[in-house]
């Protein structure tokens, strides 16, 4: 039986959402932002009356006002969105049990033993049709016979739109598109969202010293002569330029609930010395600690991403003696991370703590002399978490920040969780 896969992106989300919701908003231009003052200034969302003029997501709030005075602004809501998302997903449960969602807005679908409810395309139309009628929403939907075509299907026409990508006719649809089309699907797939701008200028960069600027001209070069311009990357890019993903569309249930556990921030100013980011990363490093203890979870492998001043932005991660879930030994455990990767060319804008490789919290054998130290820092920090549940984060602060400017920052509070699903390729 051949395989049928859709790809769901609803279209501008949080923006459609916001109008639907304050219908005053409908006929002006709107884009869904963070906030100027913590400097989380940037277009998250916009609605298709703001994208006409111009302004796109991830710009600074103040040059989309300069492109659009009129612009209004408003801060995101996270569980509304979710709530939409998880209403989405009920959609899609009554199609197929093998729905893996990627963010709030966007989904695949794998609908091959589906056929009683219709073919691919009956069915994509018939979800575009619930959207609409039920949710009030629109979704864009691809298509095809692999992961990767029908999330390039799903972008390709919007919005309110199927479009179908087949083994027929995917050579006059995928290879005349420009380079960078496939590059951001990979990236995206590969979960790089944060690395996206410089990573996929980067490589399109190296294919166009090459000659090569559209998919066709990738999915026409000898793999190992990708492999020597982009590494593994180049041989990655050739299998989906041709069409040869057999990765699977995860059941729903299946996926794993937390992979990793972490927060970051675009700190109130730049980050200048190694005092400075001691201090963010133990504000950090609290929410993360406080998060795994929540959920019963220890991390053996600790990872920073830092962003400097320039927006250059990079990922390390270290694997821990033992797993853990105490705030000092995660801070500890990062800074030293840090120290090993950073010569400070620039002052850092942002930065984020991350516990990976999760396991049950006291399931790996203790280490010798040190276990009664880790049980006694454990139950401090147990206290400090009754303590700050009960009177408010603010209620117990460390020494070390008391006369920080940097001790305003609440990461486990603002946290919102969104549900990303694993991805695999080249499998089966």
């Amino acid at each position: 039986m051949k395989r049928v896969i859709l790809h769901s992106d609803l279209n501008n989300f949080y923006a459609s959402v916001e109008c639907l919701y304050r219908p005053e908003l409908r006929s002006k231009p709107v884009a869904v932002g963070g906030d100027p003052e913590q400097r989380h200034g940037i277009v998250l969302a916009k609605n298709y009356l703001a994208k006409a003029t111009g302004i796109k997501t991830g710009e600074a709030l103040w040059q989309a006002r300069q492109k659009c005075p009129g612009l209004v602004i408003v801060p995101p809501n996270f569980p509304l969105y979710l709530r939409y998302s998880r209403l989405a997903r009920k959609i899609y449960a009554d199609y197929t049990d093998q729905v893996e969602s990627f963010g709030l807005d966007e989904a695949w679908l794998d609908v091959t033993g589906s056929h009683i409810l219709g073919d691919g395309v009956q069915i994509a139309d018939k979800i575009r049709e619930r959207m609409k009628s039920e949710l009030g929403v629109t979704v864009s939907v691809g298509v095809s016979w692999n992961k990767i075509f029908a999330k390039l299907g799903s972008d390709l026409k919007k919005p309110d739109a199927t479009t179908v990508i087949t083994r027929e006719n995917y050579r006059s649809i995928v290879w005349p598109l420009p380079t960078e089309e496939l590059l951001i699907t990979k990236l995206r797939l590969q979960k790089l969202k944060k690395k996206l701008l410089y990573v996929g200028r980067a490589t399109k960069r190296k294919l166009y010293n090459h000659g090569i600027t559209t998919i066709s001209g990738i999915a026409g070069a000898e793999p190992t002569y990708l492999k020597s311009i982009l590494g593994k990357w180049g041989e990655m890019l050739w299998a989906f330029a041709n069409g040869l993903d057999a990765s699977p569309v995860t059941r729903m249930g299946e996926e794993s609930l937390v992979k990793s556990v972490g927060n970051s921030t675009t700190t109130p100013r730049d980050l200048v010395d190694e005092e400075d980011v001691s201090q963010v990363t133990y504000v950090l490093a609290e929410s993360v600690a406080a998060r795994l203890r929540e959920s019963g979870l220890e991390a053996n492998i600790i990872e920073i991403q830092v962003r400097d001043n320039e927006l250059f932005s990079f990922t390390r991660q270290q694997k821990q003696l033992r797993a853990t879930n105490l705030a000092g030994e995660i801070h500890d455990a990062a800074l030293k991370i840090f120290k090993g990767s950073y010569d400070w060319e620039r002052p850092i804008r942002s930065i984020g703590v991350r516990g990976c490789d999760l396991v049950i919290a006291g399931s790996q054998q203790p280490i010798l002399f040190d276990d009664a130290q880790h049980s006694k820092l454990e139950k401090i920090e147990t206290v400090v978490d009754d303590l700050r549940r009960r009177f408010g984060h603010f209620a117990v602060q460390r020494a070390a920040l008391l006369n920080s400017d940097l001790n305003n920052i609440n990461p486990k509070d603002d946290h919102i969780i969104h549900p990303v699903g694993p991805v695999g390729y080249l499998k089966g």
